[in-house]
């Protein structure tokens, strides 16, 4: 097993090494989990008990809120207030969401022809291999562990190479919280070792997924080449976001500015496309301007910055390189659209006008502080640029009038879609993608379908 440094991308500085796992290490982590599935470990505590010690892990979560703020922050470069909202308090919801799911797993009965009681039973799928990023890697490890866990299974959880540290100290609090030993494995490394092994793993029974198109194909011939393990993917986003002239343009503002800049743009819900109607076009700019200009970027632990450092070198000359693109296309750079400072992995907020549909910027995901705007001048034009790209996550539409919001609400190609608001988040709402942005859903009552498998019973009379 060879080592892997990770840094501070605020800093660069060494904050430690992991360990690659590759085959060999996957191989043990699956068969450890495999083990402690089988003799019933979990699964075979009550309702109750399992319940009970989710809710603790959440309990032990928000006790250590401070720590893991700081140790998010540490690894990912994100401002330690984005990092105390976004991913502590999101994983402490999870699980208490999920605690309160378990007494409600069941089936339901079926009346058929025939002197038959035909009922169905929702059943722990067994072996659940989750695969996450390294945006909000705390919280969306969260996403995947309490639901599966809810449902009576075991996880082999594997956090990015960049970001490992709150999984393997999650993976310390679902111990502490009673969680038995065997039922979670955590298992560090690259992608196209430790993660293509566990992808391609026979043992494994599920496999979960979130991050970039482009590595979700890569999963979808994996399990096509081994057991067909059935996947959920929540992938990448090109989102819209759509400022119609009767707004309110003081919050349509507000959720255009924290819709694409909101982790430093690193979200894969991030309003990175903003619509805005021509009659509106001009004066809509000079507000937002104003606010992006006014964004502080710095050090991500003082409380008074905005943006902190993107999450590596490589992410930040991607974006960077994305810039270069957009100029190269014709657009206008309005603001930033350089790196900021000498040190770290800092990029300055940018915003680009002039933006057309057939720009790069305006369809592929970029995953960094730069917005596209473009304008448009009808409903149906509107339409026809947010469904333009191959993604389909989420929408933004920011109007005043109900019946507008009502027909672009059904007629928008995403998973989500946010009317007045952008970027809102609830465990108890499922969470998920069309298109080229995945299926499956995370989050929600809908997540207990991801990690169980049906099971039908005929009874004779």
């Amino acid at each position: 097993m060879s080592l892997i440094e990770v840094l501070n991308p605020a800093t660069g500085e060494i904050l430690g090494e992991i360990v690659d796992f590759g085959p060999l290490g996957v191989d043990e982590a699956v068969a450890t989990a495999r083990e402690a599935f089988l003799d019933r470990r979990w699964q075979g505590k009550t309702p109750g008990e399992r319940e009970a010690i989710l809710w603790k892990v959440a309990d032990l979560i928000e006790r250590d809120r401070e720590d893991l703020a700081l140790l998010e922050t540490l690894e990912t470069g994100k401002t330690l207030k984005e990092s105390r909202s976004g991913d502590v308090s999101g994983a402490a919801d999870a699980f208490r969401y999920y605690a309160g799911i378990v007494r409600r797993l069941g089936g339901r009965t079926i009346p058929v022809d025939g002197q038959f009681q035909v009922s169905t039973r929702r059943e722990p799928i067994g072996v659940v291999a989750a695969i996450v990023p390294w945006n909000y890697p705390l919280c969306i490890a969260a996403w995947k562990l309490a639901p599966a866990l809810a449902c009576g299974n075991c996880v082999v959880l594997k956090p990015s190479e960049l970001t490992p540290y709150t999984a393997m100290r999650l993976g310390q609090l679902l111990e502490e919280a009673g969680v038995p030993e065997g039922v979670v494995q955590i298992v560090t490394g690259f992608g196209n070792t430790t993660g293509d092994a566990l992808a391609r793993h026979m043992d494994v029974d599920k496999l979960t997924f979130t991050g970039s198109t482009k590595t979700g194909r890569r999963l979808l011939i994996a399990s096509a080449e081994s057991n067909l393990k059935p996947l959920s993917l929540e992938l990448g986003g090109k989102s819209a976001n759509i400022v119609f002239a009767d707004a309110d343009l003081k919050a349509a503002v507000r959720g255009a500015l924290w819709g694409v800049f909101s982790n430093q743009g690193q979200i894969c819900t991030a309003g990175s496309r903003l619509l805005v109607e021509s009659s509106i076009h001009d004066e809509f700019l000079e507000w937002l301007l104003r606010r992006v200009r006014a964004l502080r970027v710095g050090d991500p632990r003082a409380e008074a910055i905005d943006l902190g450092s993107l999450a590596s070198e490589t992410q930040m000359n991607r974006v960077l390189e994305y810039i270069d693109i957009a100029k190269a296309e014709g657009a206008t750079l309005l603001c930033g659209g350089q790196r900021h400072g000498n040190e770290g992995c800092f990029v300055q907020p940018t915003v680009f006008s002039g933006v057309t549909s057939n720009m790069r910027i305006a369809q592929e995901e970029i995953f960094g502080p730069v917005l596209a705007v473009i304008r448009f001048d009808t409903e149906e034009q509107a339409l026809q640029i947010a469904n333009s790209t191959d993604y389909g996550l989420a929408a933004g539409v920011w109007t005043s009038n109900a019946r507008r919001a009502e027909r672009l609400v059904s007629r928008l190609r995403a998973g989500t879609v946010w009317v007045n608001a952008y970027n809102e988040f609830d465990s108890a709402c499922p969470f998920g993608g069309v298109k080229q942005s995945g299926f499956g859903r995370d989050l929600g009552e809908e997540a207990v379908e991801q990690f169980t498998t049906l099971k039908s019973i005929w009874n004779a009379h």
